[in-house]
């Protein structure tokens, strides 16, 4: 199985940036897909989740109605959609995959089985 994000970069204080995540190796289909992210000196931390099947998703409050998360299950892929960007958004972001129906909420990341490498976002002031 393997996870990767690509579309981090540098951008400036309200600005706006699509992050992907290719999944391969598994059925996409069968997966809650998250994002998490973690800027340095600090833990990794929650940011949006999307159900396998359907539309449903969940936000932490700090990027709440600023991101946005999707999938395209025919393209395997998850996007997390980021505007009005703060420095305080600068992390490496990662995505994450847990079978659907696992229970529980999605900030548990140990319920997470796959994992990306991870994507570099800075935001500038």
């Amino acid at each position: 199985v393997q996870l990767q994000a690509s579309g981090g970069g540098l951008v400036q204080t309200g600005g706006s940036l699509r992050l992907a995540c290719a999944a391969s190796g598994l059925t996409f289909s069968d997966y809650d897909m998250s994002w998490f992210r973690q800027a340095p000196g600090t833990e990794r931390e929650f940011v949006a989740a999307i159900v396998s099947i359907g539309s449903a998703t969940y936000y932490a409050d700090s990027i709440r109605g600023r991101f946005s998360i999707s999938r395209d299950n025919h393209g395997n892929s998850v996007y997390l959609h980021m505007s009005n960007l703060k420095p305080e958004d600068t992390a490496a972001y990662y995505c994450a995959a847990r079978p659907a129906y696992s229970g529980g909420n999605y900030y548990s990341q140990n319920r997470y089985n796959y994992w990306g490498q991870g994507t570099q976002v800075t935001v500038s002031s």
